[in-house]
């Protein structure tokens, strides 16, 4: 896994290799990378001089709900449907708040503030995400409810 100084004139496909935006206004695709520790590991040493800054821009096709929900200590994060229609649901003091979103349509989530994005059949969304200190769980429930919200980080299984 590493950032590239990318050629001018070719092209990266966000789904499969994400574009670091950092410091300086530089763009680096990030080659290799990968959901796995050691790839995440070494894409945060990369980028570390960035700090709270830095931001990781990818693409993600789905359908079906979130697998866990996440949370972005070091800043806010945006979410912009392209296809289909995804509902970003936020854990705001125990509470559930639901945003639906349509293709064009966008929602930021809070830094700090744990969310997760249920895709509504096949679709895409684009994120642009400030990725410093990212936490993640599992998700435990089968489909959102009304009055559940997401346990603290020690009450997380």
């Amino acid at each position: 896994m590493g950032l590239v100084n990318h050629e001018h004139n070719a092209a990266t496909d966000l789904r499969t290799t994400p574009v670091h935006l950092g410091l300086g206004s530089r763009a680096k695709p990030v080659e290799g990378f990968a959901w796995d520790p050691e790839a995440l590991q070494a894409y945060s040493a990369a980028v570390a001089e960035d700090g709270a800054e830095g931001r990781m821009v990818m693409i993600f096709d789905g359908d079906g709900l979130g697998e866990h929900w996440e949370s972005h200590p070091a800043g806010d994060e945006l979410v912009v449907c392209l296809t289909g229609s995804v509902t970003a649901t936020r854990d705001v003091d125990g509470m559930p708040d639901r945003v639906l979103l349509g293709p064009g349509e966008a929602t930021v989530n809070p830094a700090g503030v744990w969310h997760v994005v249920d895709m509504e059949g096949p679709s895409s969304i684009l994120t642009i995400t400030a990725t410093l200190g990212t936490d993640h769980r599992p998700r435990t429930d089968t489909r959102p409810a009304g009055g559940v919200g997401t346990p603290s980080p020690e009450e997380a299984p």
